[in-house]
């Protein structure tokens, strides 16, 4: 198990050492500089020899190998570098903004479990072929609306037709209600379409027809034998759709102009700071990596078959 362990945390560290020589590379290419828009300002009436010591004094003009290994020891350190256009350390900004971030993406991804489940076992319990093949047809539906419009659709249908939610001055939980649903309604969709899948091909093994020939009750069976095992593939994907979930809810805080990570990207794309972007790229590839290494731990604990035993072959 140690063995396992290792390997999946040495996979960890090389998939975020690659996120970061990415990011920084695309990030250096793009057009653009970040102290010439902020420093050549003329209300600032700063000189040529002046911008230049300030290009010096952040190290725009250093080679770009002396930039990239300056800037990986110093997120190895927890140093996340200096932001041009705010004057203040991106650590500043990302502990000003996160907390915003993840009241919106927590509460959207439990909804988006929820919707999915309802979705995936209700399909399942309900008489009826026809409203069957409705509700499997909604995750369809979800996946392929795209998030800006799903928010813009929410707010004229329930702000301004129906008037049940402000958007205007709302109260501090009333106006999340609808970003939350927005960022949940995409997430839950490819959720239901694999639990809904996995949940027809576990019905098929034997354990079912055998829990069924003894007199056991459908909607029983369904939640004691088919649940559990149908989860399993559910629980992966889960792990991989925190991308999606993270860009989800950058798009969703630029529809609705809330605070948070979305908002602080904007204006980092806007001026071009570049450190404040690779500070954001790398937040988001650790909780991409720490949430699939966890789903990775957790998998064999629910699923006595992929036990990793001393000796076995990985």
């Amino acid at each position: 198990m140690s063995r396992y362990l290792m390997l999946r945390a040495g996979q960890a560290l090389l998939v975020l050492w690659a996120a970061f020589t990415v990011s920084f590379v695309l990030l250096q290419v793009l057009p653009g500089d970040a102290i010439l828009i902020k420093f050549q300002n003329p209300d600032l009436g700063l000189s040529p020899a002046q911008i230049a010591q300030m290009r010096l004094a952040y190290g725009a003009d250093s080679p770009l190998w002396q930039q990239y290994l300056h800037t990986l020891w110093a997120m190895l350190h927890g140093d996340l570098g200096y932001s041009v256009q705010a004057g203040v350390p991106v650590s500043e900004l990302i502990a000003d903004n996160f907390p915003d971030t993840l009241r919106l993406a927590l509460p959207g991804f439990a909804l988006a479990l929820l919707l999915a489940a309802l979705l995936a076992f209700v399909s399942n319990l309900v008489g009826g072929r026809w409203l069957k093949n409705t509700l499997q047809a909604l995750p369809s539906l979800f996946i392929s609306v795209p998030t800006f419009w799903l928010g813009i659709a929410l707010i004229q249908i329930f702000s301004f037709q129906l008037r049940w939610i402000p958007i205007i001055n709302p109260g501090q939980w009333e106006g999340l209600i609808l970003p939350i649903i927005t960022l949940a309604l995409p997430i839950s969709a490819p959720l239901a379409q694999i639990l809904i899948r996995s949940i027809d091909d576990v019905q098929t093994q034997p354990f079912v027809a055998v829990a069924r020939a003894k007199g056991a009750r459908y909607s029983g069976v369904l939640w004691r034998h088919v649940a559990l095992n149908a989860l399993l593939p559910a629980l992966t994907v889960a792990g991989l759709l925190l991308g999606e979930l993270i860009a989800g809810a950058l798009i969703t805080e630029t529809v609705f102009g809330l605070s948070g990570l979305g908002q602080l990207t904007q204006q980092a794309v806007n001026n071009q700071d570049v450190a404040v972007l690779q500070a954001i790229v790398m937040i988001s590839a650790v909780g991409f990596v720490a949430i699939n290494l966890i789903v990775d731990l957790l998998t064999p604990l629910i699923d006595p078959r992929l036990h990793v035993y001393p000796g076995a072959a990985l």
